[in-house]
């Protein structure tokens, strides 16, 4: 394919506003070759997300595809946007078990190059999940094992949860880091001002993080450390980046434990190297589950000690000594212990950005590996 007749690809995604995955595909939609590889995004919202406008900007389409909870309905229609607005030489579908039922069509639909890409490790879940969930989940496994010619995975956790335990006996799954751009990251940050536009003490410590308010992060534990952090060191303030479903349930914890002045909930951002650079002294995520979070890659970017729960992948740890796992057994007051002693231990941001740039998490290293796939 060349200029005048470009590979097009057809992403499947909830919806395009800021979050891991759809981040990480704007990163790719930026530095991909325009030229070449053409992508547009089906979306199962009609409301208006953060990134449309410059997706549209960059010569792409978003394309609603509505009421995936009614597959019949679904099928059909997605069907009908595959024949109306291709042809398209790659579906590549982030919806996890659901891109079974998408891969599905694409096959019917005469798509070479079928996709499907597990971002999250969501087993636990899964295990939990009754008697129609389980029905669900082995009938779109079928599907993603039949219908997908690749098959890529953030870890090799989230590459388990959707491919299952022998995954790498099937030379179609492969794990493939997302990656993030770290030009931002090379620039300077008034430390000050930032501090002062979110209404942090210049020499307040803070514990950051950056993330959807909704029970896979954990903030309700989040704050429990916070909260033993704020008895140890008076000067500690907790940056709640994100929003989401239980934000108003974690107000509401912050304001019975007494730590109203001490937490700032800034909301959704479009800056976060900035914050991260100008703004925090460690990053804590004690997530349940995780696939591979790109916000733990920016930190590192950032030159940020990151502390973690145990249940995120290894994978994660680029820069050396910089990161530190805790059991989510473990109380919060060993947890608000170990952040704060942390504090203490930021590396030098040159030698860690350096080891960013030469992992797989670069940008500049991930697009060459995408744009292969999707030459088939």
């Amino acid at each position: 394919m060349n200029s005048t007749n470009p590979i097009r690809i057809l992403h499947v995604v909830g919806g395009m506003n800021r979050g891991g995955v759809e981040t990480w595909l704007m990163h790719l939609l930026r530095h991909i070759d325009r030229k070449r590889f053409r992508m547009d995004f089906l979306v199962h919202t009609a409301r208006p997300c953060v990134y449309d406008d410059e997706i549209r900007s960059l010569g792409s389409r978003i394309i609603p595809c509505l009421y995936p909870s009614k597959p019949y309905p679904y099928l059909f229609n997605l069907k009908h946007i595959l024949k109306e607005h291709g042809p398209y030489h790659v579906v590549h579908s982030h919806v996890h078990h659901f891109s079974g039922m998408v891969l599905l069509v694409a096959r019917t639909s005469g798509v070479p190059v079928r996709i499907a890409h597990s971002h999250n490790d969501t087993s636990g879940a899964d295990e939990r999940g009754g008697f129609m969930r389980h029905v669900y989940l082995r009938a779109t496994e079928r599907m993603v094992s039949e219908f997908a010619t690749v098959g890529l995975a953030v870890s090799r956790k989230a590459a388990r949860a959707l491919y299952g335990p022998n995954w790498q006996e099937d030379s179609r799954w492969r794990v493939h880091y997302c990656s993030i751009d770290l030009e931002p990251f090379r620039r300077p940050e008034d430390r000050a001002r930032v501090r002062f536009e979110l209404g942090l003490p210049e020499d307040s410590f803070v514990l950051g993080h950056v993330g959807r308010f909704d029970e896979q992060k954990n903030h309700a534990f989040l704050v429990e450390i916070a909260a033993e952090a704020a008895r140890r060191e008076p000067r500690m303030r907790l940056l709640l980046v994100g929003d989401g479903p239980l934000r108003p349930h974690i107000e509401k914890k912050v304001h019975e434990l007494g730590l109203t002045r001490n937490v700032i909930f800034a909301g959704l951002r479009p800056d976060i190297p900035r914050l991260m650079l100008g703004a925090m002294d460690v990053f804590v995520m004690p997530s349940f589950h995780e696939g591979l979070p790109l916000v733990g890659i920016e930190a590192q970017a950032a030159g940020l000690p990151l502390l973690l729960s145990d249940e995120i992948t290894d994978e994660l740890s680029v820069t050396r000594g910089m990161v530190s796992r805790m059991s989510l057994g473990v109380s919060a007051s060993a947890w608000a212990e170990r952040a704060l002693q942390m504090g203490s231990e930021r590396v030098d941001g040159v030698e860690a950005l350096r080891a960013v740039e030469q992992s797989h998490f670069c940008i500049n290293r991930s697009v060459p590996l995408i744009e292969r796939y999707y030459r088939g």
